[in-house]
């Protein structure tokens, strides 16, 4: 929770300063929320969504939220049961359906026995409520961008992903142009009136439409691209912490055509190493948190 959050950045305090926090993790911001106030007399800065906010962008809102930004979506439902497998299509969902937590993971399914194992791994994992989204076919366009809270849309990067893992998550990418994304984005900043970063995940149906899949309260993995097109989005959010107006900004054209490629390190660690991350969540030795009076 909150509070241990704290405790630990109070440990890290200790031995290293920090000017500022980018959350990374959609369930880290309601924690970073609680905690806004200490880390501001600690020093340090953050740029966060209101709660209201956070919570119109949930993935079983999207609905009221795309209708009231005039953007697409697929209908999205609570689960509770698992038995509605068993007779969806008479409800009107056949399949293939994609099953989601509220948080993370999305699974694609095509039949009631494979919806109830994504279904009871979803619970065992994230707990309730299971969300499931009719299906859209069709090529998948992200959007990212900073907004000022009060429905800018600033340094807007868009890419078209090419390669994705089982769970669809962008391996390869590149940066296209696409007036009618950003048109689509530029509403939904409008309408959320966000703070912070922010992405959209969309689907260009078969009929040319572009549907709202997600949205994410943060910056994707790919975005280091920002920087490859000219637009340093990290850079831009810090500078805004540190006052700076979004003419101010550091944002060139962006550069249609830039590609990413994603892959793995290995790191040679010893067992006492991996032994001391896993029973401390840290390979240093634990100190007194600083005053805040020093």
């Amino acid at each position: 929770g909150s509070t241990a959050l704290l405790e630990r950045l109070d440990e890290v305090l200790c031995r290293d300063r920090i000017d500022a926090l980018l959350p990374c993790l959609d369930a880290e911001l309601p924690n970073f929320m609680a905690i806004a106030e200490p880390l501001k007399q600690r020093g340090i800065r953050l740029l966060l969504p209101q709660r209201a906010q956070l919570r119109r962008r949930d993935k079983d809102r999207l609905p009221a939220l795309c209708a009231d930004a005039g953007v697409a979506t697929p209908a999205v439902r609570r689960l509770t049961d698992e038995g509605f497998f068993d007779h969806c299509g008479a409800e009107g969902w056949p399949f293939p359906l994609v099953i989601k937590s509220v948080f993370y993971d999305a699974w694609i399914v095509h039949s009631a026995p494979e919806a109830r194992q994504r279904y009871r791994q979803v619970v065992a994992t994230w707990g309730y409520p299971v969300l499931i989204q009719k299906y859209v076919y069709g090529d998948e366009v992200n959007l990212t961008a900073l907004g000022d809270g009060s429905g800018a849309m600033i340094g807007e990067v868009m890419i078209r992903k090419q390669a994705v893992t089982d769970k669809g998550k962008a391996w390869a990418g590149v940066a296209i142009d696409d007036p009618e994304l950003q048109e689509a984005g530029r509403r939904l900043f409008h309408s959320l009136k966000w703070r912070g970063p922010l992405e959209l995940e969309m689907l260009r149906d078969a009929a040319g439409t572009l549907q709202l899949i997600e949205i994410n309260p943060r910056f994707p993995a790919w975005i280091y691209l920002s920087h490859g097109v000219g637009r340093n989005l990290p850079a831009a959010l810090l500078a805004m912490m540190n006052g700076a107006l979004p003419e101010q900004l550091d944002l060139a054209p962006p550069r249609p055509g830039t590609s990413f490629i994603r892959h793995a390190q290995e790191t040679i660690v010893s067992l006492d190493e991996i032994a001391t991350l896993a029973a401390s969540g840290s390979t240093l030795r634990a100190c007194a948190p600083a005053s805040l009076a020093a």
